[in-house]
């Protein structure tokens, strides 16, 4: 595999999220029209806008480069210019707005969005009023996004099974999956276990590299680690396709460089795509090693 790099059920996903870390942005403020009475949208007032956005800071922990987190000094620019062009009736347009731009940046995953409005003009004593909102690269602002991904998992080490449902789980916007298959170990070192392989397919909003992080984040939710080149592995996760791009370069390869070569990955491919597979492999290939075991159950059907 290349090493390269309404209401809903909870899933393993939502462990994800939960190790997800934060930067803050706190007291931003913007002078800009807002609000429904008639002197409101005459005169701008001062609106405070405080967000939390919830980003993987591992990269930047290690690297100490900017590129590898939220610039939150870009990112208050931006949030401004916006705000300050917006001239909206109420709070809660503003606050979307807000969100809608902060999603598009890149790692940022979630985000919490709360505009005050310092001079609130009703008659009662009233300091301040504000609406609090949240929201992720998964909610419906961002479906028009979404582009189609198709990755490979596979597992030869510990419980193999329960990896590859971890990683269904986890995967955000699952729409199909392959039927599992036991396959012999090709390349690295001997002495391996055989492998469980299979293929998903998503509808994604994640970049093709912020893809890529989620697969490592999860991966390291397996306790994925990274010692032996091709070595045996607890989960691995490949992007082999994101629509029809192609990228290559030291981080990604799209589409997967050696997808050709290989039955354990054409053989659950074929099961749901089978448009992305090459001509005759099933001919050309040869066929020992490969073995289909059916669907992935959960694990009480096991």
């Amino acid at each position: 595999m290349n090493e390269r790099a309404g209401a809903r059920p909870h899933t393993a996903l939502d462990g994800l999220s939960m190790r997800l870390d934060t930067v803050e942005i706190r007291g931003l403020t913007v002078t800009t029209v807002v609000g429904v009475l008639p002197h409101e949208r005459e005169i701008a007032q001062p609106l405070r806008i405080d967000l939390d956005l919830h980003v993987d800071l591992r990269d930047a922990g290690q690297s100490d480069e900017l590129n590898d987190t939220a610039n939150y000094g870009d990112v208050a620019e931006r949030v401004a210019h916006e705000v300050r062009s917006s001239k909206d009736l109420l709070l809660e347009r503003v606050a979307e707005r807000v969100a809608e731009l902060v999603l598009t940046i890149d790692r940022v995953e979630a985000v919490d969005v709360t505009i005050t409005k310092l001079r609130p003009p009703i008659p009662e004593q009233l300091d301040t009023t504000a609406v609090r909102i949240h929201r992720s690269v998964t909610d419906e602002i961002r479906q028009d996004r979404t582009r189609q991904a198709i990755l490979a998992l596979g597992s030869n080490l510990g419980d193999r099974e329960a990896y590859l449902r971890l990683a269904v789980a986890s995967l955000p916007g699952l729409v199909a999956a392959s039927s599992v298959y036991e396959t012999d170990p090709v390349g690295g070192p001997g002495g391996q276990g055989p492998f469980l392989n299979m293929v998903v397919v998503l509808e994604t909003v994640l970049d093709p590299y912020a893809l890529l992080r989620r697969c490592r984040q999860i991966e390291a939710l397996a306790s994925r680690q990274r010692t032996v080149y091709w070595g045996p592995r607890t989960l691995d996760i490949d992007v082999l396709f994101y629509d029809d791009i192609r990228i290559e370069d030291e981080l990604l390869t799209i589409p997967h460089p050696r997808l050709h070569q290989r039955r354990f990955v054409l053989a659950p491919l074929q099961d749901v795509a089978p448009e992305r597979c090459p001509a005759g492999w099933d001919d050309t290939l040869p066929p020992e090693g490969v073995h289909c075991r059916g669907p992935l159950l959960p694990s009480s059907d096991r």
